[in-house]
């Protein structure tokens, strides 16, 4: 296959100062949960990027000084010159496969509160940090200034020492932008006031950079143009046009943000391929610098569209090159079709809060790729001549078929429906998770391609049946289902009156048995479930109220960066919600909760509840077949293994994950199926 022509325009070479990146491909900075911490996984999954097409490729948050840490976020640092060999391993892996390294170096002053340090924070202003420690920043004098510019200094010389080919001077998140920002900074100094002298600072460190570099490095900027909170904040057309005037031609190369984390990285629920475009699409117009955007980019014609019409001079794309290190080979070599798209559900945010290694709902090697040597594109050949058969074709027996199936082995995939994709195709016809669909739909493509799997729907198996077939091997992703009963994190026992014909879980719902109204969804799973249900029945006209036991609505979406968002959307669709209460008992036309904190009781209005607690797994196939191994035996069943939800109901990252691993670790010894373990070592004190 060759490479569409359309696409030509993406593999050009971009000079960014003294540096020539060999195409438009430009992996920005993003956080992995591995970082200093985990330095061999974090150098492995850059390299990785490189390897798959990748121009430029960009490190996490780097912090120069312990006076702005960011603990206990596992981010890279280089406080001092034992950091250098961290970032070093990182640039040799990049390196190897012909890509620029570029290290972020922000100083967030202002945004912690120097946890693990306990220096007292600095920033523009005398002001309590964004968190709840009970930590209040100090108001940077000059001297504090100098200090500052002095460490940045000391961070771009070690940065240099590692090897990195662009120094990115960062201003999201950092003491930079926070004085670029009028209402974050109240100096009358020749750092406040006017929007020259809030982009001093900016300035200065861009100076500092480009001194220490000498023409040797890159030195690039990435800073946010628009706050999205209007007058308020940082306008993209007003204040933010004039400051990248003002620097125009200062930096090698402009990265821009729009607005914070969670506004910069919109889940795809609520937000579409490319809808920064309107808040950047002056750049080009001020400076004649290279400038890159991203947009959650996944489709080569719009990269492609967007170089063409002179918005932007590279993709930058994050959370796709995560679940796809290949998008740029991929397109290169005229496959764009396999090219495993994200799905925006920002589960690689969430386990970078949490501490450990990020993971991807696409592709389950993210955050494996050193400690189980897992590539997402290689795996190891057969280990035996077996032949396996895999029951149940949704998200967990799509990828372990898959994944079997490009190991070489005989592949048999049963589905008792009609339909592949089991929850991931129910799931995905919910509001607001279309996109969802990828995660069936790549993989029922890469099934297509394998001669050596067979996929049989409408197949309902019997254990009789599975023990006449012939199989070494059976995989059992049969999936589970929601209880109704309100069993849970909460409640250990069935919630009195849970028994009534008016209480549904969210299967009923997904097959169109919604109950009357008002309707009274009592969410303790705390991610999307309850308030996409909320929304469903609001949509088919049912007064809705969302109850949580919990202190917030949907809490684990706090760390997909979306829980903003879940919350004024319940609004604006017009949702009650009631945080900090458990469901005590259904009554007839009501339901009577309790708060968790204080035992007050109170009552609600309730034709009907939807129930969104626990899960149970369809593990009926696995005990029949497991009732009586001298079966098994006799019929030449090597193994009998459940995975995903049938083994033990989690997100659908989790499914995924257990049909790949499941397909690597086949006839591999249990030693092998251990990670490796990265540990700090003690050495003698310099």
């Amino acid at each position: 296959m060759t490479r569409d022509p359309r696409y030509d325009v993406l593999f050009e070479p971009v000079k960014i100062g003294p540096k020539t990146a060999k195409n438009r491909f430009y992996q920005p900075g993003h956080c992995n949960g591995m970082g200093r911490m985990r330095p061999r996984g974090h150098a492995r999954m850059r390299g990785i990027k490189a390897e798959g097409g990748w121009a430029v490729i960009n490190t996490e948050h780097c912090g120069f000084h312990p006076n702005a840490e960011m603990y206990p976020e596992s981010v890279l640092t280089l406080w001092d010159d034992k950091d250098i060999p961290i970032l070093a391993i990182a640039a040799d892996a990049v390196h190897e496969h012909g890509a620029l390294l570029g290290v972020q170096l922000p100083y967030s002053g202002g945004f912690f509160a120097n946890r693990l340090s306990r220096d007292v924070p600095m920033g523009p202003a005398d002001r309590p940090v964004p968190e709840f420690d009970p930590v209040q920043a100090r108001a940077m004098d000059k001297r504090d200034i100098r200090d500052m510019q002095g460490w940045f200094r000391a961070g771009v010389r070690r940065a240099l020492k590692a090897g990195v080919d662009i120094i990115q001077v960062s201003s999201q998140f950092s003491s930079a932008s926070f004085h670029m920002i009028s209402r974050r900074n109240r100096r009358n100094d020749e750092y406040g006031g006017s929007i020259e002298n809030r982009c001093r600072l900016l300035r200065e460190f861009i100076e500092i950079a480009k001194d220490e570099t000498k023409g040797e490095a890159a030195v690039t900027v990435r800073v946010i143009i628009e706050e999205l909170i209007g007058e308020r904040g940082l306008i993209a057309h007003e204040d933010g046009k004039a400051m990248i005037e003002m620097l125009a031609e200062l930096p090698d190369l402009w990265d821009v943000v729009i607005g914070n984390w969670e506004q910069d990285s919109p889940p795809s629920r609520f937000a579409g391929e490319n809808i920064h475009e309107q808040y950047f699409n002056f750049m080009k117009s001020v400076t004649t610098k290279p400038v890159v955007g991203v947009g959650r980019f996944t489709s080569p014609d719009t990269m492609a569209s967007l170089i063409n019409r002179g918005v932007l001079d590279m993709i930058g794309a994050a959370r796709p090159s995560i679940a796809d290190p290949f998008i740029p080979k991929k397109i290169e070599e005229g496959r764009p079709e396999d090219i495993r798209e994200c799905i925006g559900c920002n589960i690689c945010a969430s386990n970078h809060f949490l501490g450990v290694n990020y993971r991807c709902t696409q592709n389950p090697t993210a955050g494996e790729e050193h400690r189980r040597d897992w590539h997402p594109e290689i795996v190891p050949p057969k280990g035996s001549g077996d032949s396996v058969l895999v029951v149940g074709a949704g998200p967990a027996g799509l990828e372990a078929a898959r994944a079997l199936g490009q190991r070489g082995y005989q592949v048999v995939l049963a589905e008792a429906t009609t339909e592949l994709g089991g929850r991931v195709t129910r799931e995905s016809k919910l509001p607001g998770l279309a996109e969802w669909a990828r995660v069936r739909d790549w993989r029922i493509g890469q099934l297509h391609k394998l001669p050596n799997v067979e996929i049989y729907r409408d197949s309902e198996l019997t254990a009789e049946q599975i023990l006449e077939f012939g199989f070494q091997h059976v995989a059992l992703a049969t999936g589970s289902f929601w209880r109704k009963d309100g069993y849970g994190r909460v409640n250990d026992d069935p919630v009195p009156g849970s028994e009534g014909a008016h209480v549904v879980s969210p299967d009923d719902v997904m097959a169109g048995n919604l109950p009357e109204g008002p309707v009274v969804v009592f969410d303790d799973d705390r991610y999307y479930m309850g308030n996409v249900m909320a929304e469903v029945l609001r949509k088919a006209g049912r007064e809705v109220t969302l109850v949580t036991p919990d202190a917030d609505i949907a809490a684990f979406s706090k760390i997909t960066l979306e829980m903003d968002r879940v919350y004024r959307h319940m609004a604006e669709i017009g949702v009650e919600m009631i945080t900090h209460h458990n469901l005590e008992e259904i009554g007839e036309g009501q339901v009577r909760l309790r708060h968790v904190r204080t035992d007050r009781e109170m009552t609600l209005p309730a034709e009907g509840v939807v129930m969104v607690t626990a899960r149970l797994p369809n593990s009926g196939l696995y005990d029949a077949l497991m009732a009586d191994e001298a079966k098994l035996a006799e019929a030449g069943i090597k193994s009998v293994t459940r995975i995903g939800d049938c083994n033990a109901p989690a997100a659908i990252v989790h499914a995924t994950y257990a049909g790949h691993r499941y397909a690597r670790e086949l006839d591999t010894a249990p030693s092998d199926r251990l990670f490796r373990h990265e540990l700090p070592y003690l050495h003698a004190e310099a």
